[in-house]
């Protein structure tokens, strides 16, 4: 009898419960039909009491069931789940080969496919990447054998565990790092590794009062073994025509210490660096960077109107050889990890297909190659798109998103609202703590040295003993009419 009574006993609470709960429920159906009528706000929520918030979660929602639910797996933007895929798996270092056949639709518009040989490279003749030396008449020439690096994603935009891992994976992995244009970091030499310095519009860590170089402080900053090179930012992929955006409620006391800025204010540089009225104005400042550091210095810049390449390239023959950048990393216009204008990024620009191959020419026409060297960098995350790029003529890649997806980036479309459920572009503490950085870096470290594997493997079944060796003769592009078109006679007469 005693255990009846006990179980009559919950039974009534747990009524009591669902009584309760149904009570709750109705008060709060009653309160949302209230404030929903007489606000005039959201008219959807106004003619549709309490429904109509539905449409709200949905919108906020939808993006995430696309994403794991809906889509296939070559449909998403801007990174597709193939293409996701192959970076989690190289970067934990587990097979990387699919069964049945391939899910990517050959006949495509734009596609591309590599011209395998009848006398594929063989074990016995294969050459590893030979060294390449960027700014041979610098005091401090660097040279690397690696082709592929990680991009400019400065501190602020990412976390300190984030940039930490990154240090540690590039060191691990022999390539550079680019600490993007928010200052030196610590956090950025922890590892040891490599490090390209990128001098934004802002010239955070490096600028005076009057937002002017200050070439004590890039002295300082040169100091550092670590940091081999200085990249010039022009304009980057996401905002080309605008500078950096970091939203205030990122800009904490250390960046603001490291960037020389107001702690918790919008952090946006200017849309181009003062100093610029014309192309003598930036080899002015390339040639004076180079003289404060000794070290190499390149400019990053989005290609849209090439009249400026021209004239560029014009005014570097009428100074001399020896006053051109020693690299020219161009950025693709659908680029972009951080906060940026819609108009900007979906609008402005041209993509690296376009922007990489009119940059190159341009270089070739001059004669300005292998002095300047090309770093191409705009979602290359895989190595078909790597192999791509060094078939057109770029000498190194560069790219940021695909080390995200290393951290373990989920494409979550957070990374400018502090609420990165990685950890990865977040300063709110709780969420940095599932990011392990030493865990991250070996990924990091894996997905770099099983993406320069990959490449090799495209290049020798094309039958060169190294990636670089790859021409646009080795790649194929497929047309309108669904037939593919040789690389070099599709861009012929590219108009530049």
């Amino acid at each position: 009898m005693e255990h009846v009574d006990w179980i009559a006993r919950g039974l009534n609470f747990m009524g009591s419960l669902f009584l309760v709960a149904v009570g709750l429920g109705v008060l709060a159906i009653i309160y949302m039909y209230i404030v929903d009528k007489t606000q005039t706000t959201h008219a959807i929520r106004h003619n549709y009491p309490v429904i109509g918030r539905f449409r709200y979660i949905f919108e906020r929602q939808g993006e995430f069931f696309r994403q794991y639910f809906f889509s296939q797996d070559r449909e998403e933007m801007p990174f597709n789940r193939a293409e996701r895929s192959w970076v989690y798996r190289a970067a934990k270092k587990v097979d990387r080969s699919l069964a049945f056949g391939s899910t990517r639709l050959l006949e495509t518009e734009g596609s591309i496919m590599f011209m395998n040989t009848a006398f594929p490279t063989l074990e016995s003749d294969l050459a590893p990447s030979q060294p390449l030396t960027i700014g041979e008449g610098c005091r401090y020439p660097y040279t690397t054998d690696k082709i592929c690096h990680i991009s400019g994603m400065s501190f602020g935009a990412l976390s300190r565990p984030a940039v930490l891992a990154l240090s540690n994976g590039a060191a691990k992995a022999g390539c550079w790092m680019n600490t993007g244009e928010g200052g030196l970091s610590d956090y950025h030499l922890d590892g040891g590794c490599d490090v390209v310095f990128q001098i934004g519009t802002a010239k955070y860590g490096v600028r005076n009062l009057e937002g002017h170089l200050d070439d004590e402080k890039l002295a300082g900053v040169a100091a550092h073994h670590e940091v081999k090179m200085f990249e010039i930012k022009l304009s980057q992929g996401a905002k080309p025509g605008k500078g950096g955006i970091l939203p205030g409620r990122k800009v904490t006391e250390e960046i603001a210490r490291i960037r020389g800025i107001k702690v918790g204010e919008d952090s946006i540089s200017p849309n181009g660096h003062i100093e610029f009225k014309n192309v003598g104005d930036i080899l002015d400042m390339i040639n004076h960077v180079r003289e404060v550091t000794g070290k190499p210095t390149g400019i990053k810049a989005v290609i849209g109107d090439v009249q400026w390449l021209t004239n560029f390239c014009e005014e570097i023959m009428r100074r001399g050889i020896d006053s051109a950048p020693d690299f020219f990393t161009v950025d693709s216009a659908d680029g972009g990890t951080g906060a940026a204008p819609q108009p900007l990024i979906d609008y402005v620009g041209l993509p690296l297909k376009e922007g990489l191959p009119i940059l190159v020419d341009t270089l070739d026409e001059y004669n300005l190659r292998p002095r300047i060297r090309v770093i191409a960098s705009g979602k290359l995350i895989v190595p078909s798109k790597v192999a791509w790029a060094l078939a057109i003529g770029a000498d190194f890649i560069a790219s940021a998103r695909g080390n995200m997806f290393a951290l373990g980036c989920i494409q979550a479309l957070h990374c400018n609202k502090d609420t990165c459920p990685t950890g990865i572009t977040t300063h709110n503490p709780k969420l940095q703590a599932g990011l392990n950085p030493k865990d991250k870096a070996e990924r990091v470290a894996n997905y770099n040295g099983n993406l320069h594997y990959d490449v090799e493997l495209i290049a020798h079944s094309c039958g060169v003993s190294s990636p670089r060796e790859l021409n646009r003769k080795h790649v194929r592009v497929v047309m309108e009419n669904g037939l593919s078109v040789q690389l070099d006679k599709y861009y012929a007469g590219l108009n530049r």
